[in-house]
This record gives structure tokens, C-alpha cells and sequence, in this order.
């Protein structure tokens, strides 16, 4: 770690069994488990009903290994920023030996269940995707480079392509596209955070853009990002997950997707603080309802699909 002399909390009671909860990310297991289980509906492949209920829980498992791994090598960071302080290690709840050991138990229990439930190539897409958000990402890009985001978040776009090998056993043009929803939606996602945030990411020294390039740096990458994502997103609407429901939804978002990040473009640094954050704290909310509805989108054409139905 960067700062070894951090030591968290003096622990003054047994960790209890949500001090480990927490360690796993739970808000961040949502996304994870969601974007999965459509990764694994859509495909071509029927699945038993029992092998995908195993398959999205190893994959969440996994996903909230890597969460307790990341919150063990952050423990120094998450200590000075007021988003994170009072997560388990910070908080004197859980130590960091405990958590290294728990997310680490948990990574190699999820990845070779998964494997031995669905095939190999889904326990090793798990496996690497656990190590780049922790080794890539975390140990290595978030505390060196401003494009940490950029490239860290392919950790948080592999699961539907998870999903989709775990029914298939084979990665294809919409899964690949699917994965590039999410990597694409990622910097513009948390830069939007990061401007109305800075001030975190300066005390814990982390290079995030907005700290190392300024606020209109962040915005112009802000704009271009989503363009590229805005035709990513129509281009996963032409493969054989796409239809008529996810492209109407994909042209409405997208059009206020893109709106919102011009408007944050073409804010003016002499307005107040106060105006720059409102456009940027809505933009931020848009993105969350942006991805969730992109994947529901995703999901109502698979239902539409299995049952039949033709729009």
C-alpha cells in the first residue's frame, strides 16, 4: 500500500456478519448481478433454471470478493475521503488481514464453482476480471494514472459478458457489445462524480482527472465519451439482442444522455459552485437510470423473444 504506516480503528468488538456484508460492496453487487443475469437471459442458450440461479450467485460472489479485496488495499485512502471513511476497515469494524482473507477465500470459492456449474470460460473470464479490479485497477492504475477510470473499468463491464459465456460457454459480437456499454459508460459516469466531488480525491491523493487536468479538461471528456457511448449503444441495438423496444429506449436516453453532458460543457467556472454542481449532480443521477434501463431494455427483448412475441 501506498501509506504503510495506516492503521485503522482500534477493533473493539467482534466484526459481525454485516461488517463483512459491507466489505462485499453491496450497491455495486446490484449492478453486477443485474448486468450478469441479462448477459445470461439474453443469449441463445437455454439454461436450467437452477444452473443460472448458481451462476449469478458465483458471479456475485465474485464481484463482492473483488469489493472487499479493493477495500483492503484502499483501507489508507478510504480513511481521509468523507465518501468512504465509514466503510468496515476505516471504521475499526473489520482489519485488513480479515478482509484480505475473506475476499480472497471468496474469489477462488466463486470462480471455481462457477466453472464447475456453467464451463471454464466463465470461471476464467470471473477469475480475470476479479484480478484486474484488483491488481490492474486498484493496486496499479487508480493510484497512477488520471485514465485509472477509463481503464479500470473494463473490471465492472465484464459480467454480462460472464452471463452470456455461462449460458453459452462462447463470447459473441453482442456480448463483446454489451461489455462496451458499460466500459464506455464508466468514465462519464464517475467524472460526473468526481467534478462535484474534487475535493475527496485531492485529500486522498488520487489522480483523478478532475485533480490532474481541472474541471474543463473533465467536462470535454466528459462530452466526448458520451458521444462514443451514445453509438455504441445504438450499434447493440442491431445485434440479435436488440429490437424495437431497447432502440427506443437506447434514442431517448442517449438524446438526454448527450444533452446533459453539453450542458456540463458548456458550464461557465465563473458560475457558482452551487449552479455547477446541480447540472453535474443531474447528470450523475441520469447515468445511473442510463445503464439500469439500457440492460431492462436488454432483458424485455430476451422475455419478448422466448416467448415468442414480435415486434
Amino acid at each position: 500500500m501506498s501509506d504503510a504506516s495506516f492503521e485503522s480503528k482500534p477493533i473493539e468488538n467482534e466484526a459481525q456478519f454485516g461488517d463483512f456484508f459491507a466489505l462485499l460492496k453491496p450497491r455495486v453487487m446490484t449492478l453486477v448481478v443485474f448486468t450478469a443475469f441479462v448477459g445470461l437471459l439474453a443469449a441463445p442458450t437455454a439454461v436450467h433454471p437452477f444452473v443460472g440461479f448458481c451462476a449469478i450467485l458465483f458471479i456475485a460472489l465474485g464481484g463482492g470478493a473483488s469489493g472487499a479485496l479493493n477495500m483492503w488495499y484502499d483501507a489508507d485512502i478510504d480513511a481521509v475521503m468523507k465518501r468512504t471513511a465509514k466503510r468496515p476497515i476505516p471504521a475499526g469494524k473489520v482489519t485488513r488481514e480479515e478482509a484480505f482473507a475473506f475476499g480472497l477465500t471468496l474469489s477462488v470459492f466463486a470462480c471455481v464453482f462457477l466453472g464447475l456449474a456453467t464451463n471454464w470460460l466463465a470461471g476464467g473470464l470471473l477469475a480475470f476480471t476479479i484480478f484486474f479490479y484488483v491488481v490492474i485497477y486498484t493496486m496499479w492504475l487508480k493510484r497512477s494514472t488520471p485514465q485509472n477510470i477509463v481503464i479500470g473499468g473494463a473490471a465492472g463491464a465484464f459480467p454480462p459478458m460472464i452471463g452470456w459465456a455461462a449460458a453459452t460457454g462462447e463470447i459473441s459480437t453482442a456480448s463483446v457489445l454489451m461489455f462496451c456499454l458499460t466500459f464506455m459508460w464508466t468514465p462519464p459516469h464517475f467524472w460526473a462524480l468526481a467534478l462535484f466531488m474534487r475535493s475527496d480525491y485531492d485529500d486522498a491523493g488520487v489522480p483523478m482527472l478532475t485533480v490532474t487536468h481541472g474541471r474543463p479538461s473533465t467536462r470535454r471528456h466528459i462530452l466526448g465519451y458520451t458521444v462514443l457511448l451514445a453509438a455504441l449503444a445504438i450499434a447493440l441495438g442491431f445485434t440479435q439482442v436488440g429490437g424495437w423496444v431497447y432502440l427506443s429506449v437506447a434514442i431517448v436516453l442517449n438524446a438526454l444522455f448527450l444533452k446533459g453532458a453539453f450542458d456540463i460543457y458548456r458550464r461557465d467556472e465563473d458560475m457558482s459552485e452551487a449552479d455547477n454542481f446541480a447540472v453535474e449532480r443531474k447528470f450523475f443521477k441520469l447515468s445511473l437510470l442510463y445503464l439500469f434501463a439500457h440492460f431492462g431494455a436488454i432483458l424485455i427483448e430476451a422475455g419478448l423473444d422466448k416467448f415468442g412475441v414480435a415486434l
